[in-house]
């Protein structure tokens, strides 16, 4: 995708909108209305009294064509821009087209201060407008991807446009990052490292499962843009995110030519992506790395926000730092070899950002495994927008981004205490339930909630309860370590409803995360 094309009827806000979006992700924006009066020196009602429609209609197709030579860009379509075939071709053929979709009285209401400047509806405007959108119903409605902007602010459209384009611009942090959700994205690597100038040589970070399925693809793409590569295999598994292996990729860096103009790519899940991150963080006091996750836990959770490091023998992610990918690339495809037990573990984070921030979300996943298994991609879709919107707000996690912790405190500890057994989904499902219970006796939460979220949780084939064998004195421990401990109290983030989460709730007897009652 090399453009955004904002299209739909007079007054729906092509242009207000486009700005904001352009702004999100920090591209040139471009109003085709006004490219078109810039080059022929009149305004468009001018052009048309003088020369009439035809003659519009060939400027626009000019400047059009003229526009999508550019950079990649957000361009606001004007009304009936794709009513000519070979437009709406060169439209589609250069990027993803957004239909705007309102209804007539709010269009009615945004043109009356328009000060008269549609040609086509001035005079009866509510008449023409009416009888304008009956002639181009059918047209609009042929668009695939068209987002409601009905009585909402251009910063919701905006942000609802990313969602379904599935792009983001993570502005916090580190440094900036591009997050690009698409299909595909695997085989068109080394196209865009090419367009970004790196040249290589680059370090292909994969673990032992994944390499042998995707390591060649990436670098089949990365040698058809002439560029050096080296895969790095690391052993999988969450026994093996130590600093030994991080020592292991420091020398692997070393041996492959990486200086400090290279960059890595982590290909692979959470665990990789979390030491690939923390290895570059620190080689040569830091160079550039790319994420490319291949599970669903590290597409909506792990990849995203910076966070990197290995685990101690005491905790996960006690050593760490916060180093941004320049790029994230997830390609829902690679969701297709995953195992179905990671499946449902990654649906685990994915419930979690439903019960903090979405409740369309966390409805989907509670409606059992069918209902996501045929809304996938927008379910990674919303998941990734919940996370980024608190990586956005709170990019160092000093205050809302805590709200993400729910079901952690716990969970963390039942997966240490496991030796890694359980997985991280399996485990935060765990913690979300127990969690719940302590919010529903603190009469912080609803009652029912905890049952409500087990239920759902369990449609999903998740575990719902700590597992008896589990040393409760063992997990209570690893609770007293973790980083989120503050003043000799471990903090918990506890749901009040869906779509509402309490911070920073400390608790001095962990005794309570056992009870049931």
């Amino acid at each position: 995708m090399k453009h955004i094309f904002l299209y739909g009827p007079p007054g729906c806000g092509k242009t207000t909108v486009g700005k904001t979006l352009a702004g999100n992700l920090d591209l040139p924006f471009v109003d085709l209305d006004a490219e078109i009066e810039t080059s022929a020196g009149r305004t468009i009602a001018q052009i048309m009294e003088a020369e009439g429609e035809q003659a519009f209609r060939e400027l626009e197709t000019n400047c059009l064509q003229k526009a999508i030579l550019g950079d990649m860009s957000v361009i606001a379509l004007g009304g009936g821009a794709l009513l000519r075939e070979a437009n709406r071709t060169c439209a589609e053929s250069a990027g993803k087209v957004v239909l705007l979709e309102t209804d007539p009285t709010a269009l009615v209401e945004r043109l009356r201060s328009d000060g008269g400047k549609r040609p086509l509806i001035s005079g009866d405007m509510e008449g023409k407008l009416r009888r304008l959108l009956e002639v181009r119903d059918a047209h609009y409605k042929s668009f695939y991807m068209r987002v409601a902007n009905i009585r909402a602010g251009p910063d919701e459209i905006a942000w609802k446009i990313q969602q379904r384009l599935g792009r983001y611009r993570l502005k916090a942090g580190s440094g900036n990052c591009d997050v690009i959700i698409e299909p595909g994205n695997l085989k068109n690597v080394g196209e865009l490292l090419r367009e970004k100038n790196i040249k290589g040589p680059v370090g292909v970070v994969t673990d032992s499962n994944v390499g042998p399925l995707y390591a060649g693809v990436l670098q089949d793409s990365l040698e058809k843009a002439a560029i050096e590569s080296r895969v790095l295999t690391i052993p999988a598994g969450e026994e093996n995110k130590t600093l030994q292996t991080v020592s292991s990729l420091w020398q692997g860096f070393l041996e492959s030519g990486l200086d400090r103009s290279s960059v890595v790519i982590a290909l692979g899940g959470g665990v990789t992506g979390d030491l690939t991150g923390f290895a570059a963080s620190t080689y040569m006091r830091g160079i550039g790395w790319i994420g490319i996750p291949t599970s669903l836990l590290a597409m909506v959770d792990s990849s995203l926000g910076g966070k990197t490091g290995f685990d101690l023998p005491f905790g996960k992610n006690l050593i760490g730092t916060f180093h941004s990918p320049m790029v994230v690339l997830t390609d829902p495809d690679l969701l297709s070899t995953l195992p179905e037990v990671e499946l449902h573990s990654g649906l685990g984070e994915v419930v979690k950002h439903g019960v903090i921030a979405d409740e369309q979300l966390y409805d989907l996943c509670s409606n059992g495994y069918a209902s996501v298994e045929s809304n996938l991609e927008e379910i990674v879709q919303r998941a990734v927008a919940v996370k980024i919107h608190f990586i956005e707000v709170d990019p160092l996690e000093h205050g809302i981004r805590a709200l993400l912790n729910f079901g952690h405190t716990l969970g963390h500890a039942v997966e240490l205490v496991s030796g890694f057994h359980i997985r991280h989904g399996e485990a935060v499902a765990i913690g979300m339930v127990a969690e719940a219970r302590l919010a529903e006796r603190l009469s912080l939460a609803t009652k029912g909630l905890a049952a409500g979220i087990a239920g759902a949780l369990a449609g999903l084939g998740l575990p719902t309860q700590i597992p008896s064998e589990l040393s409760r004195d063992a997990i209570i421990n690893a609770m007293q370590l973790d980083k989120k401990k503050h003043a000799g109290k471990v903090r918990f983030a506890l749901p009040v409803k869906i779509g509402q989460v309490k911070t920073g709730v400390e608790i001095e007897d962990l005794n309570m995360i056992f009870t049931e009652g």
